[in-house]
């Protein structure tokens, strides 16, 4: 199945609202314990979260990880908006800060970061490009990454039964959302080829469930 492309920001309040309201628990979760396999339980520093959207990622990796502090970007302002009030009301704004950035330009505190994270971005880009030069861009030799993104199905049918398994019960706009971005997801050996073509074939590609692959290593 070829690849439709989808908008790349969700700007729409009711639909940043929704997104954030879902329960995300299970895959970000994961995204977590990914991490933790990866990279040990005892990390320690700065993390850059890429796509921040509304900080549920980032506010479970602090949770996780007590020593490190985050940087989240994102270039929807209903999302940040949502983010920095769940932040303050997880008592977590102390270690959490976020930034409105469209990327590859984005301009953070800090010229590089221990840690670049991103979950469920590139699929919403249609240069892919933009992520792997952010991610050069934002980390030094030794930084680590860390990214996990949705899976594109074979077909329609199989995005429509991941659909039913996974979104069956959240609201319409939730459902039109996963679907789209199934569609509009990339597949591992895509990947490949875009880490290939930005001297990033360091970087391990990984498919971790029947809907999700990560991207990690040390740069």
């Amino acid at each position: 199945m070829e690849r439709i492309p989808e908008p790349e920001l969700m700007d729409d309040p009711a639909q940043a609202l929704a997104y954030a309201e879902a329960d995300f628990s299970a895959p970000h979760d994961h995204f977590v314990e990914l991490v933790a396999q990866r990279f040990g339980s005892g990390l320690r520093g700065t993390v850059l979260d890429l796509g921040c959207g509304p900080g549920d990622i980032c506010r479970r990796f602090a949770r996780r990880f007590p020593d490190c502090r985050i940087h989240g970007i994102d270039a929807s302002t209903p999302m940040l908006e949502l983010a920095r009030r769940d932040t303050r009301a997880a008592a977590l704004d102390q270690r959490i800060r976020y930034f409105s950035a469209r990327l590859p330009g984005a301009t953070l505190p800090l010229p590089h970061y221990d840690l670049l994270l991103s979950n469920s971005l590139l699929h919403h880009l249609s240069e892919p490009a933009v992520l792997w030069e952010s991610i050069i861009r934002h980390g030094r030799a030794g930084s680590r990454v860390f990214v996990m993104d949705l899976l594109r199905p074979g077909d329609r049918a199989r995005a429509e039964s991941l659909l039913k398994t996974y979104a069956a019960d959240e609201p319409a706009v939730l459902q039109n959302d996963f679907f789209h971005s199934l569609l509009a997801a990339y597949r591992p050996d895509e990947v490949r080829q875009q880490l290939a073509q930005q001297g990033l074939e360091r970087l391990e590609v990984e498919v971790v469930s029947d809907r999700h692959f990560i991207v990690c290593g040390e740069l």
